[in-house]
């Protein structure tokens, strides 16, 4: 018995050790906000007791209605990202479309939710309280990977106020659906982030090495792994808040949808997936396809689970070509070449 104290005793020595070494503190929130949040991000107090940061660009006279003009969009970041992932859509779509985009709960300078709480219930509920908060009745609703399943929650709950459905290497499918997957190429954050007793440690110990690995594993297209990116990633999951929230949602059972839940979701829908994406294979976005009632799907070969940052042309040509075609583009759209009859694109 005196041995395994001594052991014990010589482990949490070690660990203490390691944390006073190793330890990456949380961010300064007020050198974040001056680092991030310039022109146009403003903040945004919800109900639900969330201030969100968000940013609102394009047309002003972007139609909150569904009506003519140019058509709103909310666009939703996945696991660990936050807004600026956007910003090669904002720069291509938003001379057409009013694009609204915000840091989720538990990400950005959103930060952890004040009654920390991650439950996908309380997502959709902070997405229709900003649409509320924004004055918006209906809107177009996008999403990559986490993202994308909250936008399909968002839909299931509220179908009268999406007017179409943009789902970018989306959550959602169920693993039946992941046919062909290599899990040995998975993500290693999203790996220690689910794995007891290491995902506590990342409270404490964050290393940027890390953050490179787990970002560089995600895409194909690595000219999108700046040194810049990389420090955005790992100061925004040390903002406070953001470390403890990736835990608790990554500890969580999802649901999968079904494919009866789908079938009631008869908006348009654009499903843009990367076909070498090693997160969300793209048998998992086919599963989506085939079971909403009213998709069309752009493979973009050779690309990653970021296909808005890995191939921003391809990925916002196919935005416009499928809003032209669903009737969603508005009168402000500009007019495009026919896509291709082929849907899978190659391009960045």
């Amino acid at each position: 018995m005196k041995t395994l104290g001594k052991i014990l005793l010589g482990a949490a020595a070690l660990l203490i050790i390691a944390l006073l070494f190793f330890r990456t503190p949380d961010t300064d929130p007020a050198e974040m906000r001056a680092k991030y949040a310039g022109e146009p991000s403003q903040f945004v107090a919800l109900p639900n007791g969330v201030t969100v940061h968000l940013r609102d660009e394009g047309p002003a006279n972007g139609n909150a209605n569904g009506g003519a003009g140019a058509p709103v969009m909310i666009l939703l970041h996945g696991s660990n990202a936050d807004l600026l992932t956007w910003d090669p859509w904002v720069e291509r779509l938003s001379d057409e479309y009013r694009i609204i985009r915000f840091d989720q709960p538990g990400h950005g300078l959103t930060g952890g939710a004040p009654d920390g709480t991650y439950e996908i219930e309380s997502y959709v509920e902070t997405v229709d309280q900003l649409a509320d908060a924004m004055g918006l009745e209906k809107f177009i609703l996008g999403g990559n990977s986490m993202g994308g399943g909250h936008s399909l929650a968002y839909a299931a709950a509220h179908p009268k106020r999406v007017q179409g459905l943009i789902l970018i290497d989306a959550s959602g499918a169920p693993p039946s659906a992941r046919t062909g997957e290599d899990k040995s190429r998975g993500n290693i954050g999203f790996t220690i982030a689910q794995t007891p007793v290491l995902n506590q440690l990342m409270k404490h110990i964050s290393p940027r090495s890390i953050i490179e690995q787990s970002l560089r594993q995600s895409v194909t297209n690595q000219d999108i792994v700046t040194d810049a990116a990389i420090d955005r990633y790992w100061e925004m999951l040390r903002y406070p808040g953001n470390r403890a929230a990736t835990i608790v949602r990554f500890s969580q059972t999802r649901t999968p949808f079904s494919k009866q839940q789908l079938a009631k979701l008869t908006m348009p829908a654009l499903v843009i997936w990367g076909g070498k994406d090693t997160v969300i294979p793209l048998s998992a976005g086919q599963w989506l396809d085939q079971n909403l009632p009213n998709s069309k799907l752009v493979v973009l070969e050779n690309i990653g689970h970021l296909p808005m940052e890995e191939a921003p042309d391809a990925s916002a040509n196919a935005v416009k070509a499928w809003m032209r075609q669903s009737g969603l583009a508005g009168s402000s759209a500009q007019t495009l070449p026919p896509p291709p009859v082929d849907e899978r694109v190659t391009g960045t």
